[in-house]
């Protein structure tokens, strides 16, 4: 299958992409548009957050439908952007900490934040550091931020020192299958022209099995996978069986 040559990286650590921070740090003032930039993540979000917040409840017994059901769980969302999730999981009660590699991106999160009277710590942080700092969390979430990373490995063993023991992380990326080329980068980049070209390789897609195998590595038991499809003529997106292009993975640390 034809596809664009890998380009040239820019890193500063073992996983952060410095040519990925700056695309989307140019793209920062528009993580709040509906319409813009960023809206298929705003139509794919409320299947995010109610499959992060049921899984989360599950595993520490709370209620899901109670007020506030995330109630004082340490929550870390790594690679936040401008905190489309972060914000609805401070809602729900976690204490939230929001990390990204772009200063500009973490801004704007910081000034929506406040906007809407939430505490919410968002830093300009790699996910190594704040492991070599001792952070630990109830749940880390990793979502749509694997495909971007320059090292996998490296990074996913970072979130995985984040996550304490009994704690829950959730995982969502892109299946590395000819599927997903035409749709996620073909389709979503050239045809509908939902986001800027560029903003994919298909080289740096995950199969499950990479991801399930580097979060083992990292002492994460891996739960579920649970694949994301979307329906073009509801303009929606729902939970399926087929993990072809977009799926979500739940694990949870041993030794608890």
């Amino acid at each position: 299958m034809a596809r664009p040559a890998s380009r040239p990286r820019t890193r500063t650590s073992a996983s952060v992409d410095r040519d990925e921070v700056a695309r989307f740090a140019a793209l920062a003032d528009e993580w709040w548009d509906p319409r813009g930039t960023f809206r298929p993540l705003h139509r794919l979000n409320p299947l995010r957050l109610a499959f992060i917040r049921d899984r989360a409840c599950a595993r520490f017994g709370r209620d899901p439908l109670g007020e506030r059901p995330l109630d004082g769980l340490k929550l870390l969302d790594v690679g936040c952007g401008g905190g489309l999730l972060s914000e609805p999981m401070a809602r729900l009660g976690a204490r939230v900490t929001g990390i990204d590699a772009g200063e500009e991106t973490v801004r704007v999160a910081a000034h929506h934040a406040a906007e809407a009277g939430l505490a919410i710590d968002y830093r300009c942080a790699t996910a190594e550091a704040l492991a070599a700092a001792g952070g630990q969390f109830d749940v880390v979430l990793n979502m749509e931020v694997i495909e971007h990373v320059a090292d996998r490995d490296a990074f996913v063993a970072a979130c995985s020192t984040l996550l304490r023991p009994g704690g829950i992380t959730v995982a969502a990326t892109l299946n590395r299958t000819p599927q997903a080329y035409l749709l996620a980068i073909v389709g979503a980049e050239y045809v509908l022209r939902w986001l800027p070209r560029g903003t994919h390789e298909w080289d740096k897609f995950v199969r499950p099995a990479e991801l399930a195998r580097a979060l083992r590595a990292g002492g994460i038991a891996v739960t579920e996978i649970t694949g994301v499809r979307y329906n073009p003529l509801r303009d929606d997106w729902s939970l399926s069986r087929d993990v072809s292009v977009n799926y979500m993975v739940v694990g949870v640390k041993e030794g608890a």
